[in-house]
């Protein structure tokens, strides 16, 4: 897949613009209405944005073609100063194909998601399109009694300021909230426990760079499709990884990791922030000292084959992005810097234009 030499500048949105609000994976909004309906209110009266629907944002079961015309027009329309996908879902990797290169190019526009979204973000990511991991608005904007303030934050600054923003840990996660069908959805947060401090590995030095990567099952898909980045453009790259809801083990993790260094991928970077991975969901919620092992076991996973192949990576473990809540949305081609001596994560969204 080839890589433009340098990103583009995308230019900050301002109050009042319209975004398109997408499902290039799962139809959320189609299946739990309410919660949707919940996220568009809140994109106006908090985030001061207006969403604009697209025919396949509620319509489950839509082809890989119908989504892909829907963010197709949505890069086409002038109007529309940004792009944010509902939720992601397990087949997006059959939408990208459908995309219009040209379109994204004439008029780059920045695209929120994580999960299955990690395919479309590494199309644009192709392209020099940067773009941002996170932002889901049926988990992140829609469910609950209001947005997280670290998601907030971070969406801001993605949307509208040239911000350098600490990426600190709230204190508390969950893995997973209230069924979408009940009226606790709308209400609640989910259980929410403390979080244990963040594993450091590496080497105590400061590395920075643009970042690449995504969901495990995704990067998986990627590699076989050959739809990854060429090493030579993920020289000096930080490395974002993160697993989904479905809980992968240990041992999968591994393999996966293990491959990404047989391809070179892990020598070629600089540094490596790996999510707080879900260890819960709605069918089985383990004791808490079991969730605290097997998180331990992710992280410990994960280092041991990253110090394989680089052992000159800075590596930090645990950071809440990707499937856990509260969630920080991260640049996605954008910079990260990992301090190893002083054990900080700094975000740059401050890569883009900003618009008069």
């Amino acid at each position: 897949m080839p890589q433009s030499a340098a990103f583009v500048a995308l230019p900050k949105l301002l109050p009042g613009d319209r975004v398109a609000i997408v499902s290039p994976s799962f139809a959320a909004p189609g299946f739990a209405p309410a919660v949707h309906e919940q996220a568009m209110q809140r994109l106006v009266s908090v985030i001061g944005l207006v969403p604009v629907e697209y025919p396949t944002t509620r319509a489950l079961g839509a082809s890989a073609e119908e989504r892909a015309a829907d963010l197709n027009a949505a890069f086409a329309d002038p109007v529309i100063r940004g792009i944010l996908s509902t939720v992601g879902g397990d087949d997006q990797i059959t939408v990208v194909p459908h995309l219009n290169r040209e379109l994204a190019l004439r008029d780059p526009k920045p695209f929120f998601g994580y999960s299955d979204n990690t395919n479309i973000l590494n199309w644009l990511w192709s392209l020099g399109i940067p773009g941002f991991y996170g932002g889901s608005t049926q988990v992140h904007i829609g469910a609950g009694p209001h947005i997280d303030e670290v998601h907030l934050a971070s969406l801001r600054a993605a949307l509208f300021d040239n911000d350098l923003l600490d990426i600190f840990d709230p204190g508390e996660s969950e893995d997973f909230g209230p069924d979408w069908h009940s009226a606790r959805a709308l209400a609640d947060f989910g259980h929410r426990e403390r979080t244990e401090p963040w594993v450091w590995a590496g080497p105590k030095r400061i590395v920075q760079g643009g970042t690449w990567g995504g969901c495990f099952e995704v990067v998986d898909q990627l590699a076989l499709a050959d739809r990854l980045p060429p090493l030579e453009s993920l020289q000096g790259k930080v490395l974002l990884l993160e697993a989904s809801e479905e809980i992968p083990p240990a041992a999968l993790i591994k393999r996966w990791v293990r491959a990404l260094g047989e391809r070179g991928v892990l020598s070629a970077i600089e540094g490596v922030m790996v999510a707080r991975p879900p260890v819960s969901n709605h069918e089985s919620t383990p004791p808490r000292i079991h969730r605290i092992q097997l998180r331990s076991d992710h992280y410990e996973t994960v280092i041991s084959e990253i110090v394989r192949y680089n052992d000159n990576a800075v590596v930090c473990a645990g950071v809440p992005f990707g499937h856990t809540r509260p969630q920080w949305i991260l640049p996605y081609g954008g910079g990260i810097r990992l301090d190893g001596l002083a054990q900080v994560v700094t975000a740059d969204y401050k890569l883009r234009a900003s618009r008069d």
